[in-house]
């Protein structure tokens, strides 16, 4: 490469860079003076590195086959800014590929966004009202929705933590639970302060105090005696799964909806948010289930398919990650295999896929049939979906209809398309959607009637984002959102 062309590619590099951490500012003052989020297909724009947003506006280019620059999403942030939009989600890698497109038919930037957004403009089209949140058990997936929780805090007008429940033993379990918080060996440090403070009970996290109630059961508490009102209780602790227990929630003071965070019994709904949640009774119903990781990961994909080409039938595998109810060494487990040390083996067990999908979608009951194998990873997980299809296709086909489903419609928060050839598990710790689809491995029979669809999941950090969805929608603060 002859010098000037180096020198000039290294200048172009460092001017999107000066561009990355001036949008970092227009992005942080968004956020936390007007509530307004901005993403760039559906990737997180808040608290991000220069590096990382470029990185986002690479995806975007290869995804949507648009040149789309930083400074493209610089000019369009400012334009939002200025404009004064209410508080709103927007996804800002959609709107620059539609002034890329249109950009010829306006004055500028400003221009564009007044116009396009016309119906965002105005702080008071929408009112919020907070929700304390009560997480009840502080595992796995109850760690990582506090996390993110407090990431998405902003101004504080939608899901307020307020309270986590345990069954500590001693005050000085508190510090425990702090540290498990702030570092965590599969998703890392926290990029935030926790302080534990043993004295008054609770811990403090950027800045918001977070009770720490020790009880052995529900019913027990008296959420008000910590000034929390109208609560919903996310249950993680997986203990309770059926209306009558989960209806002791219900029976303390402050409590009013629970979210179950694993697959619920009888007749208690199972949301997977995006595919059934817009006909959810909210004001009807307070008890509800975000059923299970594996369950969010495979019905936004069979949806599209469903809709698309027909399914006759099919058999869901699943490649699980090993999880805490399996040992770490070799000992007694009721249930078979899971006994058997999860580091060291592949575990063949029985996954509620298949009956999971007639409760969320009934027109496919009865037409699946599954099974899953626990490896020795500690996150990251891969449904292979094998179905049958009544309309013929191929592989093209199917990865465009996949391809269109990840940047428009319905499922956009659900479905992350993928086109490397290099993708592998660790690639995916933290990604924000529950479907990662592998267009490169998909696989299409000659006839075009079998088709198998590869789709990763963040078992733990997906999922937590789909509760939190879920969440909004139940503690009814949904922003406006531009998808």
């Amino acid at each position: 490469m002859p010098k000037e062309v180096y020198e000039k590619t290294l200048q172009t590099w460092i001017e999107d860079e000066k561009a990355a951490l001036e949008l970092i500012a227009v992005v942080g003052k968004l956020w936390f003076d007007h509530s307004i989020e901005l993403v760039i297909f559906r990737n997180q724009m808040v608290d991000r590195s220069a590096s990382e947003l470029l990185n986002l506006h690479h995806y975007a280019r290869e995804v949507v086959r648009h040149p789309l620059s930083v400074h493209d999403t610089l000019g369009l942030a400012k334009a939002i800014y200025e404009n004064h939009l209410a508080p709103s989600r927007l996804d800002i890698g959609r709107i620059g590929v539609q002034w890329l497109d249109e950009k010829s038919a306006y004055a500028n930037e400003s221009d564009f966004i007044s116009k396009k957004l016309k119906d965002y403009i105005g702080e008071d089209k929408i009112h919020l009202k907070p929700k304390d949140v009560v997480l009840y058990g502080f595992g796995r997936i109850g760690r990582i929705a506090a996390r993110e929780l407090i990431t998405q805090a902003g101004k504080g007008e939608q899901l307020r933590l307020r309270a986590i429940v345990t069954r500590d033993k001693s005050p000085d379990d508190i510090i425990k639970r702090a540290d498990l918080l702030r570092s965590d060996s599969v998703h890392g440090h926290f990029p935030g302060t926790v302080i534990a403070d043993v004295e008054k009970k609770c811990i403090w996290v950027n800045g918001h105090k977070i009770d720490m109630i020790s009880a052995g059961t529900p019913e027990e508490i008296d959420y008000t005696a910590y000034g929390i009102e109208d609560a919903l209780i996310i249950d993680n602790t997986g203990v309770w799964r059926d209306r009558a227990s989960l209806s002791r929630h219900l029976q303390s003071k402050g409590a009013s909806k629970v979210l179950l965070t694993a697959p619920a019994k009888g007749d208690i709904p199972n949301i997977v948010h995006g595919v059934n949640n817009h006909h959810a009774d909210i004001d009807g119903e307070n008890i509800w289930s975000a059923a299970s990781c594996t369950t969010n990961a495979i019905i936004p994909v069979l949806a599209v398919i469903h809709e698309a080409l027909g399914i006759d039938k099919g058999h869901i595998e699943t490649v699980h990650s090993y999880t805490n109810d399996q040992n770490l060494l070799d000992n007694y487990h009721k249930k078979y295999r899971r006994g058997r040390s999860a580091a060291l083996n592949l575990v063949i067990t029985e996954t509620g896929a298949e009956s999971a999908i007639a409760k969320v979608m009934p027109e496919l009951a009865g037409k699946f049939t599954g099974n899953a194998i626990r490896v020795p990873t500690p996150n990251v997980s891969l449904a292979v979906l094998n179905l049958q299809v009544l309309k013929a296709t191929d592989k093209d086909t199917v990865n465009e209809i996949m391809r269109q489903a990840a940047l428009k419609g319905n499922l956009v928060e659900q479905i992350q398309y993928s086109f490397s050839n290099e993708l592998v598990s660790s690639d995916l710790v933290g990604n924000p959607t529950s479907s990662i689809f592998d267009s490169p491995a998909t696989i299409v029979s000659k006839d075009g009637k079998s088709v198998v669809l590869y789709v990763w999941y963040d078992n733990e950090y997906g999922y937590t984002r789909q509760v939190i969805r879920f969440a909004k929608q139940l503690a009814g603060v949904i922003r406006l959102r531009y998808y």
